[in-house]
């Protein structure tokens, strides 16, 4: 008889507490003092890859003056924020924004571009392989699951290893193990996820 696995383990919420730094100390110690107020820039503006991170932070600091996916604003959108970055200069304000490449390599106005690099602007570091162990550990941890190492290596050279993919993958493993009443090995990940044997 199958188990049904409940919803238990819902994710947790966005914050710069739970953000895996890696290479980007540096940034979430700018992101902390933006989120606190204390930031002495009108405009914060990150950069990376799909799945590098951008949304987590930019949820972690969500507010009026936070924008995602900057290359897909459309051009009332862009005109909008043109505005917001200059109302933020002229009263000391702070807008947080982050887009797929640097603002000289955006599909944006000329006149957006060149406000959105008039701030500090980070590209968001990729993580070690190591780094991203120590995230599969902990977020399996959390889940009450114990992930042996050879499943940690095994999935860091198999899988994707951006953080939504390697989270999506411990929620199948998660459920499947509580269905089956199976703890986490290889051939578990194998089956589950149709791996090749290694």
């Amino acid at each position: 008889m199958k188990q049904l696995a409940l919803g238990i383990s819902p994710p947790p919420q966005p914050t710069l507490e739970n953000f895996i730094p890696g290479a980007n100390a540096e940034l979430l110690a700018r992101l902390r003092e933006f989120r606190a107020g204390r930031f002495a820039e009108a405009v914060l503006y990150l950069w990376g890859e799909p799945g590098s991170g951008k949304t987590h932070l930019l949820r972690a600091c969500a507010g009026p003056a936070v924008v995602d996916d900057v290359e897909k604003l459309a051009e009332p959108e862009q005109i909008a924020l043109f505005n917001a970055i200059n109302e933020a200069r002229e009263t000391g304000g702070h807008v947080l924004a982050a887009g797929n490449a640097p603002p000289a390599q955006l599909p944006l106005r000329e006149d957006l571009r060149s406000r959105l690099a008039w701030g500090l602007v980070y590209e968001l570091k990729r993580l070690t392989d190591e780094e991203r162990a120590v995230y599969l550990r902990a977020e399996a941890g959390r889940r009450g699951l114990r992930l042996p190492e050879d499943v940690v290596a095994y999935l860091l050279t198999h899988a994707r290893r951006d953080l939504p993919t390697l989270t999506g993958i411990l929620d199948r493993l998660d459920r499947a193990s509580l269905e089956q009443k199976r703890p986490v090995t290889l051939p578990l990940v194998r089956e589950i996820l149709n791996f090749p044997d290694a």
